[in-house]
């Protein structure tokens, strides 16, 4: 194992042991969790960012709380962190047996259907459901994702992507009119229907949900911080010179950004 891994190891102990740091010696499971979650979401960031030395700064954080986590389990002699990674070994083997074992799979599809099969002997010991391995504290829209995708693998899933479309089409009818009739309670169901219905279009599509929300932030903060400062600049607030100022504003931020980021263009052999 490598050195520089011992040496995290090592100063775990330390930092929990009797002359350690007396943060870290009062931490549980429990008072990490805030910070698992933080420093999941910062190595997502990252990624988007496309900084490879932040990314490393910041999955060194994210091992830190495992880490962590294991050195508390080790005191309590329930687990330590090899037997974390030699569980994880032991899983990738059982769920690769067209890598490690005699089984053949010619594209990625199969692959996915044989990990989830091979999911489904393990929990089928146990009388669970093959979703009982999603996690309860995932944000809803990679929630619905994976709901969705663990039950495609064993066949519950629409046979094409027309059929996905008019389930969207159908929700937002239903929606529409639980408004109309004003349904209150109706209308946040619906509503959680056509959420539902359109991470399922984005699955067909492979396409993740939570990405493309997640950039749509993005560029509406940013087209918005853009109307701030325009108004700043000429001594106005937003809260005073109304809607269709600012929308005018929207659009030259919406202009700028097409300049910057012009549309691919369709060009024959022979254009440069």
């Amino acid at each position: 194992m490598s050195t520089k891994f011992e040496e995290l190891k090592k100063i775990m102990r330390r930092l929990r042991g009797p002359n350690g740091c007396p943060w870290d010696r009062e931490q549980t499971h429990a008072s990490l969790r805030p910070y698992l979650i933080e420093e999941t979401y910062e190595v997502l960031e990252v990624i988007d960012g496309a900084d490879d030395l932040k990314l490393a700064e910041e999955l060194g954080d994210l091992l830190l709380q495992i880490i962590f986590h294991s050195q508390i389990a080790e005191e309590e002699g329930r687990f330590d962190i090899e037997d974390v990674i030699g569980g994880i070994i032991e899983k990738l083997k059982r769920r690769h047996p067209h890598v490690f074992g005699d089984k053949k799979a010619i594209n990625t599809r199969q692959v996915l259907i044989g990990w989830e099969k091979a999911k489904q002997e393990e929990t089928q010991r146990k009388g669970a459901s093959i979703l009982d391995g999603v996690p309860r504290e995932l944000p809803a829209l990679l929630k619905a994702h994976r709901v969705q995708e663990k039950v495609s693998r064993v066949g519950f899933d629409w046979e094409h992507i027309d059929q996905v479309f008019a389930k969207v089409e159908e929700e937002l009818a239903e929606f529409r009119a639980a408004y109309q009739n004003h349904q209150k309670e109706q209308v946040e169901e619906e509503l959680g229907d056509i959420f539902f219905a359109l991470v399922n279009l984005s699955r067909y599509l492979e396409t993740s949900p939570e990405d493309a929300l997640r950039q749509t932030i993005n560029k509406f903060v940013s087209r918005f911080k853009y109307v701030e400062s325009a108004l700043q600049n000429k001594g106005l607030d937003p809260r005073e010179v109304g809607l269709e100022a600012m929308d005018k504003l929207w659009d030259e931020a919406k202009s700028l950004e097409s300049r910057k980021n012009p549309p691919d263009e369709d060009k024959s052999p022979g254009a440069s």
